[in-house]
């Protein structure tokens, strides 16, 4: 072998080390849970709210739920730029700057996240990181941000992968692990890319606080808890989901209009299908039942389950969705999610149905094993798959359970 050829593969390999080392390892090895600003709030964003909310993690046990990033989307930055191009902190909503805001969020033991956008400006009409990546990702580390979240808007023929991988590299070289939240939309099929790229990626539009509904923007909309979670399920997503890379439904609506049972659905989906629990709601004004919600630590273990495995969508009888999703152990968890505008009852034959899953090469065979049943909402034993389960499901709710095989 001549010293070119030599050559040519050492290069060859060190560059492809180095592709793969510009992205943080060892974030988000289980889906992100936080706080977003933007579902509430909009622009409408300033210390005082970022310190009241802090202080809620703690005090209503989010934190200790696993709740750990709260994240400032658009609005929080002033129109322009200073003169060396730097991004400056609205003096009014940000009278004493981003470094004292993640100082507060730091001494809480959270983490602070912020937006901004690959295009000229945001979408909310904010300076944007086009062309200041590298001096943008700089600042960030100096005031301490542990999140980034990387919008799309104003980007005109920008290439999706490419401007993505330079706000990844200069967020590297700044020094300071980030988290990279990819927020494309799904409109560049991220999935098929950012798994060396970002830490999450969102796979639709933006979310809105509805069952399923599509609300119009002219030239986009915003979608329902159904319509979102529908919008993707024929494309390859759920194959390239897995510790430090995760298909991101976007911001949650929980606590944000809909019913207690929607919200129970809501909650159960995202943990299912192993989406980041990023919160959207007012914490300084919550229900007792939305955090109970919030806080159901074994809904998120589902989520967090170290198989990391997406849920599928396993039958639909009578619209009463059934979603499974394979467990470390053998286990499984599953969803009855009525659909229907009104009660529904269910007498669900274990034994007729038997599941297997190509992905994890799982199998749940009832007539061979027998699984004890437990209710994840109402934290109680339910029986075993010995006999038929018998419920009764609200309008929009779920039935959550997880299936243990017995020994």
């Amino acid at each position: 072998m001549n010293n070119k050829l030599i050559l040519a593969i050492v290069f060859i390999y060190f560059s492809g080390l180095n592709i793969h080392a510009q992205k943080f390892d060892n974030l988000a090895e289980t889906p992100p849970m936080g706080w977003n600003s933007w579902n509430t709030f909009e622009t409408n964003i300033n210390e005082q709210l970022l310190k009241d909310i802090a202080d809620k993690f703690i005090e209503l046990g989010l934190k200790d739920a696993g709740y750990e990033y709260i994240v400032l989307d658009d609005g929080w930055m002033a129109r322009e730029r200073d003169e060396e191009g730097n991004l400056v902190a609205d003096p009014e909503k940000f009278p004493n700057g981003m470094r004292a805001v993640a100082n507060y969020v730091h001494s809480k033991g959270l983490k602070f996240g912020l937006y901004n956008c690959a295009g000229g400006k945001t979408c909310a009409g904010y300076p944007g990181s086009r062309g200041h990546q590298y001096q943008d990702a700089k600042l960030y580390a100096s005031w301490g941000v542990d999140f980034l979240k990387y919008d799309w808007c104003d980007t005109g023929k920008l290439n999706a992968k490419e401007s993505y991988i330079t706000m990844r590299d200069a967020l590297y070289e700044a020094g300071r692990p980030v988290l990279f939240s990819i927020c494309e939309w799904g409109d560049n099929d991220p999935w098929e890319w950012g798994e060396d790229v970002g830490h999450m990626w969102r796979i639709t539009g933006d979310i809105i606080d509805c069952w399923d509904c599509a609300v119009g923007h002219g030239s986009w909309a915003s979608f329902g808890i159904w319509k979102i979670i529908e919008l993707r399920e024929k494309e390859k997503t759920r194959e390239v989901a897995g510790p430090g890379h995760w298909n991101d439904y976007d911001m949650m609506e929980v606590g944000n209009g809909m019913t207690d049972a929607e919200d129970r659905s809501h909650f159960a989906m995202w943990s299912m299908l192993n989406s980041p629990l990023i919160m959207g709601n007012d914490l300084r004004d919550v229900s007792k039942e939305t955090l109970r919600t919030l806080t159901n630590k074994e809904v998120i273990a589902v989520n967090k389950d170290p198989l990391a495995v997406p849920a599928f969508r396993f039958n639909n009888e009578n619209n009463i969705e059934i979603w499974a999703k394979p467990l470390e152990d053998d286990a499984w968890a599953l969803v009855f999610i009525n659909r229907n505008d009104e009660a529904v009852s269910i007498d669900f034959d274990w034994k007729k149905h038997q599941l297997a899953d190509d992905l994890s090469q799982q199998y749940f065979k009832p007539s061979f094993k027998e699984y004890a049943i437990r209710d994840l909402f109402q934290h109680k034993n339910i029986g075993n798959t010995s006999k038929n389960l018998k419920a009764s499901i609200g309008v929009h709710d779920v039935l959550m359970v997880t299936l243990t095989p017995k020994s």
